[in-house]
């Protein structure tokens, strides 16, 4: 017998009762993500059921949300399905979400039974209030939340004018780069923008991994036909990760017809890849010319002026979502979380959330040592493990010196600044402590690396080759 689960302590739940389900898979979840990350994104989190059945996982905020979303939904997802007998789907929403949803059920009239190709794509048909709920699109990417700088001026101006339906667009535009540096959020704001300029006009996004799971399914329905004219019937057509099609030929060949009956017709198309097209050796020779001759515009790694500014638009943004008020950190923690995660802007946002999450409006008091310690969990996994004796190696080798120079007790500028560099990267590569740096600097008194570090600190702000040399030697050291 199947039991029905409002979330309610105490009752009984039968052998596949989804509180019972749920229950087997938090537990694998909670050994494999470990007591602190669990706690901090999913120990508030429960399982509810909707008035028509539907079952949930609900997180207490939209931040809790958006993280399990990025870095553990995946395996949710799979250890749910792994563990539930009956293979009843699940959701993921915040609190707000769900009531919200639970409302718009409450006095919703019957639904329509749709065609069968709707599913297939998600459409944005027009800028109302029904468009902020399509569920492959986020709200919080648009334009207005969107950071520019040198890295990503050309995409960002590229992806507006799209949006604006400009004359003398090219077709298609291709926006490449690495994970994690805002492709998914341009796609997204186009999106949104679009649907609102011409309200009249068809705009459909979605994922790579959709249009092959709608390509396969179509195949599987003998939908084929309807599956297409659904895609070729848009005015803009915005597919994200489209390297994800390489390999897959008969995939490859109905993306390639698809773009080009688009663009023969004057229809718009955007895509995004993790590389140039002219990389991408996998995939099908025409199609790869196809993307060649687009505008390509590449998005770089974020430079540390742009980590700070998402940073304080991250801050704005949690303070309104969760309702705090305004919300400030501190600048030197901020320039830590700039400083140690370089690599994506997702990891750098996902660092944020966590001190928020932990400290709520108390981050604005977290100090520097403070946060390292909230984060010190995040720190060690996944990343190279950097030693003080490779800071030095690295930075005498920078600044054309002996590594023993930076030990010595020499004092001149032409060494005193370099180590003063090294013990900064001390400071903010390594989980040392100033006494334990300062005795790998020949035995130097921790008020000596407090002195260091406030003085680079201070001096990066208007010395631009000295914020470069700490930029490539942060670089080089992660490898």
């Amino acid at each position: 017998m199947t039991m029905r689960y409002g979330g309610l302590a105490g009752q009984a739940i039968g052998a596949s009762a989804p509180g019972e389900v749920w229950a087997h898979a938090a537990a694998a979840l909670r050994g494999e993500l470990g007591d602190d990350t669990y706690g901090s994104w999913l120990g508030q989190a429960a399982l509810r059921e909707a008035q028509d059945g539907a079952l949930a996982l609900v997180t207490p905020t939209q931040t809790a949300r958006d993280w399990v979303s990025r870095n553990a939904w995946r395996r949710i997802s799979e250890l749910w399905a792994k563990s539930d007998p009956l293979h009843r789907p699940l959701d993921l929403k915040s609190r707000a979400e769900f009531e919200a949803a639970a409302g718009d059920l409450a006095s919703a009239p019957a639904p329509v039974e749709k065609p069968a190709t709707i599913d297939k794509v998600e459409t944005v048909a027009r800028a109302d209030a029904r468009q902020s709920r399509v569920t492959c699109l986020q709200d919080r990417f648009t334009f207005e939340t969107f950071v520019q700088g040198p890295a990503n001026d050309f995409a960002y101006d590229m992806a507006k004018r799209v949006a604006a339906w400009s004359d003398g667009h090219f077709n298609p535009v291709i926006f490449h780069g690495p994970f994690g540096f805002g492709k998914t959020h341009l796609m997204n704001a186009i999106a949104w923008e679009a649907g609102r300029n011409a309200p009249d006009k068809k705009v459909i996004y979605l994922t790579a991994e959709r249009f092959l799971s709608g390509f396969v399914r179509a195949l599987m329905d003998k939908t084929g036909p309807a599956f297409k004219e659904e895609l070729r019937a848009a005015d803009l057509l915005l597919i994200d990760d489209v390297h994800f099609v390489a390999g897959k030929q008969s995939s490859q060949e109905e993306l390639f017809h698809t773009l080009a009956a688009l663009t023969q017709d004057g229809r718009r198309v955007v895509l995004t890849c993790d590389r140039a097209p002219t990389e991408l050796a996998e995939m099908d020779p025409r199609l790869r010319s196809h993307l060649q001759a687009g505008l390509v515009c590449g998005i770089e790694p974020a430079d540390r002026t742009l980590r700070l500014g998402i940073l304080e638009r991250k801050l704005d943004l949690l303070a309104r979502q969760q309702g705090l008020g305004a919300l400030a950190a501190r600048a030197e923690v901020l320039e830590f979380l700039a400083d140690r995660f370089t690599d994506s802007v997702r990891e750098l946002e996902g660092a944020l959330n966590t001190l928020v999450a932990r400290a709520g409006i108390g981050v604005g008091a977290l100090s520097l040592d403070e946060a390292q310690t909230i984060l010190r969990p995040h720190l060690r996994s996944g990343e190279k493990r950097i030693t003080v004796d490779e800071i030095q190696k690295a930075t005498a080798e920078h600044y054309g010196m002996r590594q023993v120079d930076l030990i010595s007790e020499r004092r001149n500028r032409a060494i005193a600044r370099p180590r003063q560099a090294a013990m900064w990267l001390a400071k903010h590569l390594t989980t040392r402590s100033l006494p334990d740096i300062g005795r790998r600097f020949g035995g130097r008194d921790h008020t000596t690396v407090l002195h260091a570090v406030r003085r680079i600190e201070a001096l990066k702000v208007d010395d631009a080759q000295l914020a470069r040399d700490l930029e490539v030697l942060t670089r080089k050291l992660r490898g």
